[in-house]
């Protein structure tokens, strides 16, 4: 009998094996799938540059000028619970190189603020809100340094490493940690006034510098140097191309191309997805003049849509004041917003249709596996295949003009365009969209003019490897 059993469970695992499609390299590790399922998160720049109206500091502002009023770390992580974000990082050290947190490194720090009489700890303050209140932490810390009299010089970056090291072992774990591209440059460097230059990919030690993040929080994900393990998309205006590719290379100078980092690379020998980040204001620090000036919930939802909607993270900035709250008009735009996605996403037509697949690999992989929820469950198509199409069947004429694609990237992208077009009166006729459909990754969302459909098909050129579609769905925004 136990033969028997035996012989039989080799057999099943044969055929499901050899039934499973092949990875199409690169593929995301599992810490940054997870960090790609996030999709929304915020920033928070909140410094000496808050209270001088500034957005780069030169490094000689007094400390003595920090002194918010009112400040409540967890006012910030209400709202920003409310506004849907799944974590915050926080700039615990910009360029001007005031820290945020009591550090051993520097008296430029809030131990010589009138915040709490020099008792303060707002890196602090903010990771335990987050614990309290469920939302992941991250944080910024400047490379650059425009008050440190040794920048430039290779006693700097032992203090910058000592810094992160504080910092990880502090206020573990963190979800992300923010290396800032701007390095060197004029600044007040210890009272020389004078500018600096430095080569950065060899300067900070980037390589040093994660692994001090990764002995702490292993699974946090890495923004800027020469390692990251996600990529800028080379703007901060809050818009991802609709050709997005995970696939990038570890260059340093393809890592500071802007025009590769806005699309990524189809043939990259790394998965390195993007994140887009952008300040719900103008500037990323707080200006009473801009007070007028918030993004309005109809702007707000056009960056999801050129960022979530396009295979890339959303990384949103919003300012503390001098109070140190979250503005009441930012917060209430953001909430709108947040309530605006929820009505949008809330019924997915799809569900209840009957959907059927030009081609099936087997019957683990069959075209309903597009309409549940299981990450691990997608339609795959066989070997050798270039294209391939999808038609769900409406019970009844239904009215859409949204349709969110997800790829199986476990398997890798493969996806290098596709259409969607619908049935009615007995015709097939394109949707009507300016959004270019090429690719797809993580997610991508096609927003088109409404329409009434009896039948929705969509179809899928794939550039290598199998199709392999995790999710479909539908929606009448």
């Amino acid at each position: 009998m136990g033969k028997k059993w035996y012989y039989f469970l080799s057999l099943f695992l044969f055929f499901s094996c050899a039934h499973r499609p092949q990875r199409s390299y690169p593929v995301p590790t599992m810490k940054q799938l997870e960090w790609q399922q996030l999709e929304t998160y915020a920033f928070i720049h909140f410094g000496l540059n808050t209270f001088n109206d500034m957005e780069w500091g030169y490094g000689d502002t007094p400390a003595s000028t920090f002194n918010p009023s009112h400040l409540d770390c967890e006012q910030w992580v209400l709202t920003l619970k409310a506004c849907g974000m799944k974590g915050v990082i926080l700039t615990a050290k910009h360029h001007d190189g005031f820290c945020l947190w009591p550090t051993e490194t520097t008296d430029y720090s809030i131990k010589n603020s009138p915040y709490k009489n020099g008792q303060g700890d707002i890196v602090g303050e903010l990771c335990e809100a987050c614990k309290k209140h469920g939302l992941k932490f991250g944080l910024y810390l400047s490379p650059w340094d425009r008050h440190h009299a040794e920048y430039g010089y290779p006693g700097y970056v032992s203090t910058y490493h000592q810094q992160i090291e504080e910092l990880v072992s502090r206020y573990s774990p963190l979800f992300e940690f923010w290396f800032d591209g701007a390095n060197g440059g004029d600044g007040w460097y210890g009272g020389a006034n004078e500018r600096r230059s430095i080569v950065a990919e060899k300067y900070y030690d980037y390589e040093k510098a994660r692994d001090i993040v990764w002995s702490h929080s292993p699974d946090a994900a890495i923004f800027g140097g020469t390692v990251p393990t996600l990529r800028w998309i080379g703007n901060e205006e809050g818009r991802a191309e609709a050709t997005q590719w995970c696939s990038y290379t570890y260059d340093y100078n393809t890592l500071n191309d802007t025009r590769l980092l806005a699309t990524g690379l189809p043939d990259g020998d790394v998965w390195l997805p993007a994140e887009v980040d952008v300040s719900i204001r103008p500037g990323w620090f707080y200006h009473r003049a801009e007070d007028t000036k918030v993004k309005t919930v109809d702007e707000l939802m056009e960056l999801y849509y050129h960022s979530v909607g396009r295979n890339a993270n959303l990384l949103l900035n919003f300012p503390v004041n001098q109070e140190g709250r979250i503005p009441a008009i930012d917060s209430a735009n953001a909430v709108a917003w947040h309530q605006r996605l929820q009505e949008i996403f809330a019924n997915d037509l799809l569900q209840g249709c009957k959907v059927s697949a030009s081609n099936t690999r087997a019957p683990r992989f069959a075209a309903s596996k597009v309409l549940d929820d299981d990450a691990t469950h997608y339609w795959a198509t066989e070997d050798g295949l270039t294209r391939a199409e999808l038609i769900f069947e409406f019970p009844e004429p239904t009215e859409l003009n949204t349709v969110v694609i997800q790829e199986f990237i476990r398997l890798g992208q493969n996806v290098k365009g596709f259409s969607i077009s619908y049935k009615t009166n007995g015709m097939w006729l394109p949707v009507r969209t300016e959004e270019p459909m090429t690719t797809i990754g993580y997610k991508r969302i096609i927003n088109f003019q409404t329409i009434k459909a009896n039948q929705l098909r969509l179809r899928f050129k794939v550039g290598k490897g199998v199709l392999a579609i995790q999710k479909v769905s539908a929606f009448r925004g």
